[in-house]
């Protein structure tokens, strides 16, 4: 009888030593992803109040003599839906045309992207062979006379006075990246993109104004081209730029000033298989190339780097280790009940949210696959290797 009692004893405890780390675990899981969409914005927005109540070091200003020469830069594939209007368009900006050269690299295309490039008035116009978008703007870069090099996606259009707020932050010289602020043309289509690039946006300006920007848009930004880096055929200037530049002891900002507007991706469907392909790259990007090492990041980036891109990534695993640890937990109290209600509405609310077109259900579900498209990605990456080639979302031209 003894002896039963001790091992009755033993099982309880160790059954509480079980339900404890379970617990750890899924309080762990749900804290680092409210603190990476919640927590992190309110400590970003604290600090750069703070850091706007003490006096700042003046930076020392660049020559304001004669603007410097910019070599814009357009990456095309089969855009003859649209690269006469954004030649034309780059054409019309507020800038002294002796000092900007317009380039477009058109990465194998098999339709008129060259001839309507060349007949809008570009510069310099590119026939490559199918090399890939990165080899595409190496390629541009390395044939461009500017001193600084801007770049933009073939579909975009920029507001007349774009180049001239992205230049501005180049007169600090320890700038050496800026990103512009992208706005989109339609909202009627199913996309929330314009709800979540708010949101991105009102980050990068906080960020902006602490470390630096961990990441960068495709449709308006510029380097230097001292600064410019040639990457392979898998990476992306938007998250590789920021970071790889920032390493070297340069400053990576971001101008909400330097406009510029895109279509939207008409659905989320489209939206997600857009995301899936860019996040093949990410294994790469993060992992292999250091973006997640805290080598040559100052303090405050490195918290940057992980609490905007670390945990963003890894949010989809996240999100199973919660809902996992969560049924695990059912039967130790209501307030797991609670969580995993809230966790099944969450789901719930998505599923709904994908056939049914109101608003407020349609941003879980584009919550849910954007954070799934994280995973998918990677699964891509596994199975099929890293990507070289690229694909313009349907609906966007």
């Amino acid at each position: 009888m003894g002896r039963d009692r001790v091992a009755d004893g033993r099982a309880l405890r160790h059954a509480a030593e079980v339900v404890i780390v379970v617990a750890f675990f899924f309080w762990t899981a749900v804290g680092l992803l409210v603190f990476t969409q919640v927590g992190y914005p309110v400590v970003l927005w604290a600090l750069a109040r703070l850091r706007r109540s003490r006096p700042a070091d003046a930076p020392e200003a660049a020559s304001r003599g004669q603007e410097p020469s910019v070599s814009v830069i357009v990456a095309a594939h089969d855009e003859e839906a649209v690269i006469a209007r954004r030649v034309a368009n780059l054409l019309e900006l507020d800038y002294p045309r002796d000092q900007l050269e317009v380039i477009v690299a058109s990465d194998g295309s098999e339709d008129r992207t060259v001839e309507l490039a060349r007949a809008a008035g570009a510069d310099e116009v590119l026939d490559l062979d199918r090399v890939g978008k990165i080899a595409a703007q190496n390629e541009a870069a390395r044939r461009a006379s500017g001193v600084v090099l801007a770049f933009s996606d073939a579909n975009a259009t920029w507001a007349p006075d774009a180049l001239r707020a992205l230049l501005a932050r180049f007169e600090d010289p320890r700038v050496a990246y800026v990103c512009g602020q992208v706005s989109f043309t339609s909202e009627t289509g199913q996309n929330q993109e314009g709800l979540y690039w708010r949101y991105e946006m009102a980050l990068r300006t906080l960020e902006s104004e602490l470390g630096g920007v961990t990441a960068g848009n495709g449709a308006i930004y510029a380097v230097r081209r001292d600064a410019y880096m040639y990457l392979g055929p898998s990476r992306s200037h938007d998250l590789s730029f920021p970071f790889e530049l920032t390493k070297r002891g340069h400053r990576a900002l971001y101008a909400a000033e330097a406009v510029a507007s895109e279509k939207l991706v008409p659905t989320l469907e489209g939206e997600f298989a857009r995301k899936r392909r860019m996040m093949r790259g990410l294994w790469d990007i993060v992992v292999r190339d250091g973006m997640l090492s805290p080598r040559g990041y100052e303090p405050l980036y490195a918290f940057q780097i992980a609490s905007h891109r670390l945990l963003r990534y890894l949010s989809p695993f996240l999100h199973l280790v919660a809902l996992g640890t969560n049924i695990a937990l059912l039967g130790q109290g209501p307030v797991y009940l609670a969580t995993f209600g809230a966790q099944l509405a969450l789901l719930g609310a998505a599923a709904i949210g994908s056939v049914v077109k109101f608003r407020a259900l349609r941003i879980p579900y584009y919550y849910v696959l954007v954070t799934a498209s994280i995973a998918a990605g990677l699964w891509d990456r596994a199975r099929r290797g890293a990507p070289s080639a690229w694909e313009k979302a349907a609906g966007t031209r």
